[in-house]
C-alpha cells in the first residue's frame, strides 16, 4: 500500500541491461564537427552585458577578509561591507600598486596593508568599485572594459529551481585553455558515455539545434545517470548555450525534472595570451517533486562534498580534452 493515499510510490532507479562500453553504438559520425562549431559560433554571438561569474554566492570573502580574482587579465579584490554585501574593485592599490587581496577589512571598509590607504568604494586616484551581483547560487562581477559590450544592470541568470527548495553545490576548476574550448566540449553531448562511462550510460542524442533560431536551440539527450553497478536513473536532458561562456543542462523529463547544471567559464588571462587559463564554475541546482526530497535538502551539507567530488572527476576528463583542443588549435593542428 502507498504511504500516501491516492499516490503510488515508484522508484527512480532502473536496472540497466544495455551493452558494455566497447559494444555501445559509436557516436563519432553523429558528432559532426560542423554541427558543434555552428552551435559554438551562435553561443559566442550572444550578448552577456559584461557579467562574469567569479564563484559561489555567499562564500566569497565570507570570513571578513578580502580575496582576489583574475578576470580577463584584470586583477580584482572582493570583500564584504559592514552589512555583508559583496563589493569588488581593482585589486591594485592606487597608491603604490600593492595587492589589495592581502589587505584587511575593518568595519566593512577595505584597508591596504602597505600604507593603510582606506578604500571605501569612492573614487580614489582613479580607483573605483565594480558592479557585483549575487543570485543566491553564484556571484558575478561586471567588467565593462573587459567585456566591451553594452552593460546590463544585472546578469542574465539562467532559469533554475528556487535555491531555498533545492540542493545546490558549486564546483570550481582551472584549465590551460580558452573559454571556447570548454564550451565546445559541453556542446558535444555525444562523448558522455564514451569518455565518462563511470557516470553515464545509454546516451542518445535525439534532437540537435538547426541554427534557425527557433525553439531553445538545444541538444536533447536521453541518458542514464549511473548510481551504483547496474542501477541507473534515466532522464531526458537539454543542453543550451544562453551566452558565450555558459552552457546549461536542464532535466526536461524524468527524476528531478527542472533541475539544472550550469557551466560558466571565465577567462583568467587577457585575450590572445600565449598561455591562457580559464576557470570553470559549475553550479548544480537539484530539485524534485518527491516528498522524500525534503530529506535530501536536510542532508545538503553532507551531499555537497559528494556532488563536488563527482563534478571533479568529470572535469578532470573534460578539462584534459579542452586543454588538448586549445593546444591543437594554437598550433594549427585542430581538425577541420
Amino acid at each position: 500500500m502507498s504511504a500516501w493515499p491516492g499516490r503510488q510510490w515508484t522508484s527512480p532507479l532502473r536496472l540497466r541491461r544495455g551493452p558494455a562500453w566497447a559494444r555501445q553504438e559509436p557516436s563519432w559520425q553523429a558528432a559532426k564537427p560542423a554541427l558543434i562549431a555552428s552551435a559554438l559560433e551562435r553561443a559566442a554571438s550572444r550578448p552577456f552585458g559584461n557579467w562574469y561569474v567569479v564563484g559561489a554566492a555567499g562564500s566569497i570573502a565570507s570570513r571578513g577578509r578580502p580575496c582576489g580574482r583574475l578576470v580577463g587579465g584584470t586583477e580584482l579584490v572582493l570583500w564584504r561591507d559592514g552589512g555583508g554585501t559583496l563589493r569588488a574593485g581593482s585589486g591594485i592599490c592606487p597608491h603604490l600598486g600593492a595587492p589589495l587581496r592581502d589587505g584587511r577589512v575593518v568595519g566593512g571598509t577595505l584597508v591596504c596593508h602597505w600604507h593603510g590607504l582606506v578604500l571605501d568604494g569612492g573614487r580614489t586616484a582613479g580607483w573605483k568599485r565594480y558592479p557585483v551581483y549575487e543570485d543566491g547560487v553564484l556571484a558575478w562581477v561586471r567588467l565593462d572594459a573587459v567585456g566591451g559590450e553594452e552593460p546590463w544592470q544585472q546578469p542574465a541568470v539562467p532559469r533554475r529551481p528556487a535555491p531555498k527548495g533545492a540542493v545546490t553545490a558549486v564546483y570550481t576548476a582551472v584549465g590551460r585553455c580558452e573559454p571556447e574550448d570548454v564550451v565546445a566540449n559541453r556542446l558535444d553531448p555525444w562523448h558522455g558515455s564514451w569518455l565518462h562511462p563511470y557516470a553515464f550510460a545509454d546516451l542518445r542524442v535525439v534532437e540537435v539545434p538547426d541554427g534557425a533560431g527557433a525553439g531553445q536551440d538545444g541538444f536533447v539527450v536521453d541518458v542514464s545517470f549511473r548510481v551504483a553497478g547496474r542501477l541507473v536513473v534515466p532522464v531526458r536532458a537539454v543542453f543550451t548555450a544562453p551566452g558565450p561562456r555558459t552552457v546549461v543542462m536542464r532535466i526536461a523529463e524524468g527524476e528531478g525534472a527542472g533541475s539544472v547544471v550550469e557551466t560558466h567559464v571565465t577567462a583568467l588571462t587577457a585575450p590572445f595570451s600565449p598561455a591562457p587559463r580559464s576557470a570553470v564554475v559549475e553550479a548544480v541546482v537539484a530539485s524534485s517533486g518527491r516528498r522524500g526530497f525534503a530529506v535530501a535538502r536536510a542532508l545538503a551539507p553532507v551531499l555537497r562534498p559528494v556532488v563536488r567530488r563527482t563534478a571533479g572527476r568529470l572535469w578532470r576528463d573534460d578539462l584534459a580534452y579542452a586543454e588538448r583542443r586549445w593546444a591543437l588549435r594554437s598550433t594549427g593542428r585542430f581538425p577541420g
